[in-house]
């Protein structure tokens, strides 16, 4: 099955402000309908990137049965990981950076890396608030969530997700 992800995150007050990511996925079945579904959630204290990082996960952990995706994102530090070849760097340096430094939000990494393992996945960059139309839908989805969030169950340490 061929599925089209597109996601976004967001933070307000970056780093360490209420923040939500967004997911549009789509695919046509063999009779030509459209399926889309939309995803969002914020949280009460994030990061950008790591918001980034969630839309993806959560993407892909929403397919039920290994696809063939398309992963459009409007984050290099997303995107680059997997076409640049950071990811496999990291591991094979024990989860540091090329400047031997700890890779700031590993277990999200690992998450996503789990999520992508059953997959064959495009990793696509566009760029952002530059009309894309799943893009700004994913952008919108991902600001609205983020700006929902007072009061929000939520909440990210830095060290992970998790429900209050």
């Amino acid at each position: 099955m061929k599925v089209s992800i597109f996601s976004d995150g967001s933070a307000r007050g970056n780093p360490e402000g209420p923040g939500g990511y967004g997911v549009v996925m789509r695919y046509v079945d063999a009779g030509g309908q459209v399926h889309e579904k939309e995803i969002s959630a914020g949280y009460d204290k994030t990061t950008n990137n790591r918001m980034e990082l969630m839309g993806a996960i959560i993407g892909l952990e929403n397919l039920n049965r290994p696809c063939d995706v398309d992963m459009y994102s409007d984050s290099k530090y997303v995107v680059n990981a997997f076409n640049e070849g950071w990811l496999d760097n990291w591991l094979k340096n024990g989860w540091k950076t090329a400047g031997k430094k700890p890779v700031k939000n590993v277990e999200l990494w690992k998450r996503l890396l789990n999520a992508a393992k059953p997959h064959n996945i495009t990793w696509i960059w566009v760029k952002g608030h530059n009309g894309h139309p799943e893009n700004e839908r994913c952008d919108s989805l991902a600001t609205r969530a983020a700006d929902s969030v007072p009061g929000a169950l939520l909440h990210d340490d830095g060290e992970g997700l998790y429900l209050r």
